[in-house]
């Protein structure tokens, strides 16, 4: 299959009719839709300052331009599903019955849970240095190995994520995750994705985007932000 971005973006186009307001910060994108629905996606301190109209013909090697089309996919197919419960992923799974778990990009909070937990965990991110992280020249041998990948959304913008997913081996687990997070059942087309986790927010919710205009993040807009997930059924 091709790389999410482009097998949405050929599939269905970008209505530029449709987007209301796009807000560019220094941590996140926000799309928002006529209709009030607001998607995001985290820039990884990616500069993004683009203009709606650049969208009719997006340019997929340009990293602004994917920024902004996950945000736009995002606000365009994460409310059309019916979430029967808000929900973390760490309440969601149980781990305990993996024994080789890796996560892509470092959750933070998500890794404090397994420390408590005592359940072993290796985590790869490029984008930040901490004791905790393994070093990235082993990231697709032990990928290839794991039970269970827990890939942060970020991963479809920086157009690692078929890499990794299709390097998981046939019985592995795959779990989308972070507020970046295209919730559209397509993406379980994908090698072993079985659930994505992501967010939604309430319509034309603006103390989100203002956090986000201002250079917020995650830690700053959760509080408006509702966890959910979709199951590949």
């Amino acid at each position: 299959m091709k790389e999410p971005l482009e097998y949405f973006f050929e599939k269905y186009g970008v209505d530029l009719q449709n987007i209301k307001h796009l807000v560019c910060g220094q941590k996140y994108v926000a799309v928002v839709l006529k209709n009030g629905n607001i998607g995001v996606c985290a820039t990884l301190e990616n500069y993004v300052n683009i203009e709606t109209r650049e969208l009719r013909f997006p340019d997929l090697k340009n990293i602004q331009h994917r920024i902004v089309l996950t945000a736009y996919f995002n606000a365009t197919f994460n409310y059309d599903n019916k979430y029967d419960t808000s929900i973390d992923i760490f309440n969601k799974i149980d781990f305990k019955k993996y024994k080789s778990i890796v996560m892509i990009g470092y959750f933070q909070s998500l890794a404090e849970k397994f420390n408590k937990q005592e359940i072993p965990l290796t985590i790869f991110d490029k984008e930040v240095k901490d004791t905790q992280l393994t070093d990235m020249s082993l990231q697709l041998n032990i990928v290839s190995q794991a039970d269970v990948l827990i890939l942060t959304s970020t991963s479809v913008f920086n157009n690692t994520f078929l890499e990794l997913v299709n390097a998981t081996k046939k019985d592995c687990d795959v779990f989308t995750l972070g507020p970046s997070t295209i919730m559209h059942n397509e993406m379980f087309l994908y090698r072993n994705v079985k659930l994505l986790f992501g967010s939604v927010f309430g319509p034309n919710d603006m103390l989100t985007l203002k956090i986000i205009e201002s250079g917020g993040g995650t830690k700053q807009f959760k509080l408006y932000m509702k966890k959910v997930f979709l199951q590949n059924n």
